[in-house]
């Protein structure tokens, strides 16, 4: 009977086995999927970056790269397209934005767990209130107010906003609620040490994971914003890549759409560079907000 039971249970642990790896190539299988149909769309644009215009008109999707990017870009740089400028534009907003917004961020956030102060919770219902507004509802009266302060042109408008994050607090207080052990900042004010002090040399320090996603999506979030900058920039020199890309456009007998595309991929490549670099912060946050909420 012993032997009986060990060779049943024996047979059931080989089946179990079976089917489990069967479910793991089927999820294996569909993370595949799901991983070509997310990058072949920048796969095809970066190969129709180095196709003629005639080569896309005939065929739109090709596998194969071609021999035109020199032409394409040629052609894009006599468009009154300026790489350097739109880049140089690009991050500086991206990179004053993000450093802006994930301090202050964390200093709001920081204020909401670490203080007991009357209007503390009104005071947080409030920025989920505001997280619910559109930017676009708000556009006209900004621009009013920096038309009339004369700043219209200026890149400092496009990061100083970047202050006021709600959707950045919110991830915040959620991460440091759980995480902030607030006989840390006791023992740091016994030993007398300042409000600012205890923030920048020990909360900060803990809210690094969370502090490192935010600052990926808020500088992906600026380099590809298109609506305000469109709204308030007018000088050419000021243009950002968006707005460049936005602004390309044919002949009048003529399309050339492998320097759109070109233009296009220039955009695009210092997102993806940032994305592979900073990848595992990424799905870092994710699951920590996931674990955090």
């Amino acid at each position: 009977r012993k032997k009986r039971r060990w060779a049943l249970e024996g047979g059931m642990q080989m089946l179990k086995n079976k089917e489990n790896q069967k479910l793991k190539i089927v999820i294996y299988a569909v993370c595949i999927l799901l991983a070509i149909i997310s990058i072949m769309p920048f796969y095809i644009m970066f190969i129709n970056s180095t196709r003629s215009t005639t080569e896309i008109q005939q065929h739109a999707i090709s596998f194969l790269p071609s021999g035109y990017i020199l032409n394409n870009l040629k052609i894009l740089l006599g468009k009154s397209f300026n790489p350097v400028v739109g880049f140089k534009n690009s991050f500086v907003i991206s990179i004053g934005s993000t450093a802006l917004a994930a301090y202050f961020s964390s200093l709001t956030a920081y204020a909401l767990v670490a203080y007991d102060w009357k209007l503390r919770q009104p005071f947080f219902r409030f920025i989920m209130c505001v997280m619910m507004i559109p930017a676009q509802v708000t556009t006209i009266g900004f621009y009013q107010m920096v038309y009339k302060i004369g700043l219209t042109n200026h890149l400092a408008m496009l990061i100083l906003p970047a202050i006021a994050s709600p959707t950045m607090v919110f991830f915040m207080r959620q991460y440091l609620k759980p995480t902030l052990s607030m006989e840390i900042v006791q023992s740091a004010r016994i030993d007398g040490a300042k409000e600012f002090m205890i923030f920048n040399r020990i909360v900060l320090p803990i809210m690094k994971p969370a502090i490192a996603t935010q600052a990926i999506f808020s500088f992906v979030s600026s380099w590809n914003n298109l609506f305000t900058p469109l709204v308030l920039l007018t000088d050419q020199k000021k243009y950002t890549m968006p707005i460049m890309v936005s602004l390309l456009r044919g002949d009048i007998y003529k399309t050339e759409y492998g320097s759109v595309y070109l233009g296009l991929s220039l955009t695009v490549l210092p997102l993806i560079i940032v994305y592979l670099l900073l990848s595992k912060y990424i799905i870092a946050g994710v699951a920590l907000g996931g674990g955090k909420g």
